[in-house]
């Protein structure tokens, strides 16, 4: 990735009739090199065949006091969560918000035109300086994910599908456990979105999938917990989910969470009102949903404009 290089000052003199004076222009700055965030997180794609950045340089000094062109920045959209390493200096940059900008490389400035050097005793100057150049990095990008809602649940549990439903991610969905064995991400609007591997029980001590999954919730501002209504035992479920937060990091605890039933076309009626009540006795409300239509997903829906208003007034 390289800044763009500052323009050359001008060797000129005043074209007016009898005048002799320096009227050499500076030369223009280089275009520096800026990452912003984005809710897109199909972004860092662009990097696959496009491994080299350049902002624009600044154009030369120009006769008659006329100072060259700055050069333009180039702007690179990536994903919010996005840390950039300068690989020669190891310092990091992470973008955490939409719109938040981050300088990657600065642009040289523009030399000094010969007009710049006038003096009493040297009215007709024939000193310039040339531009310098602009910073030049080798940079890694990494995506370390900070979604706005992270789905939990036991594997299986039908996040995958909920989230190939509310966004334009593409998730591997079967009827097995550990389907998902990274974390998916889709953008809802301005919400990111992200399906966290299945948990079991023992995760905390490094079982499953482990830290590995619960290094991903630390860094989501909100938990949707689903809980299939094909289980046997819904509070056991909520449970094991819940006792795993509390033993790998008590504050993971402290996160808002909506709980979902998932899959509620699958059960009768009287089911649903029997996995309702049994979470209610542990004081947990829960809300039945299904991706099967229109109606069964409002809830979520609902659930992630609050949100919405939520980020929007902070």
């Amino acid at each position: 990735m390289v800044a763009g290089k500052g323009g050359q000052g001008a060797v000129a003199f005043d074209k007016n009739l009898m005048a002799k004076g320096a009227a050499g222009g500076s030369g223009g700055h280089g275009g520096s090199v800026w990452f912003e965030g984005v809710s897109d997180l199909t972004k860092l794609n662009q990097f696959r065949f496009k491994k080299e950045l350049e902002a624009e340089n600044g154009e030369p000094g120009r006769g008659q006091w006329r100072d060259g062109k700055n050069g333009a920045d180039l702007i690179v959209y990536i994903p919010v969560g996005t840390v950039v390493t300068n690989l020669q200096n190891n310092e990091k940059q992470e973008v955490t918000q939409v719109g938040e900008k981050i300088l990657a490389a600065k642009g040289g400035n523009g030399g000094k035109g010969n007009f710049l050097f006038r003096g009493p005793k040297n009215t007709s100057p024939t000193q310039f300086q040339p531009g310098l150049p602009g910073e030049e990095f080798e940079l890694k990008l990494e995506l370390k994910m900070i979604a706005d809602v992270g789905f939990i649940g036991l594997p299986n549990g039908g996040k995958s599908s909920l989230l190939n439903t509310l966004t334009a991610a593409k998730a591997k969905v079967g009827n097995y456990a550990f389907t998902t064995l990274e974390p998916n991400l889709g953008a809802y609007y301005e919400l990111i979105l992200a399906d966290i591997p299945g948990l079991i029980e023992g995760a905390s001590e490094g079982r499953g999938l482990g830290a590995k999954f619960l290094r991903h919730v630390e860094r989501t501002k909100y938990l949707f917990h689903l809980i299939s209504s094909e289980t046997q035992d819904p509070v056991h479920d909520y449970k094991i989910i819940r006792g795993e937060l509390k033993k790998y990091n008590k504050e993971l605890a402290k996160k808002k969470e909506t709980v979902f039933i998932s899959k509620s076309d699958l059960v009768d009626e009287e089911r649903m009102k029997e996995i309702i009540e049994a979470l209610a006795g542990e004081k947990v409300k829960a809300t039945p949903i299904t991706i099967a239509d229109d109606e069964g997903i409002k809830p979520v829906r609902k659930a992630l404009e609050k949100i919405q208003k939520e980020k929007i007034k902070s």
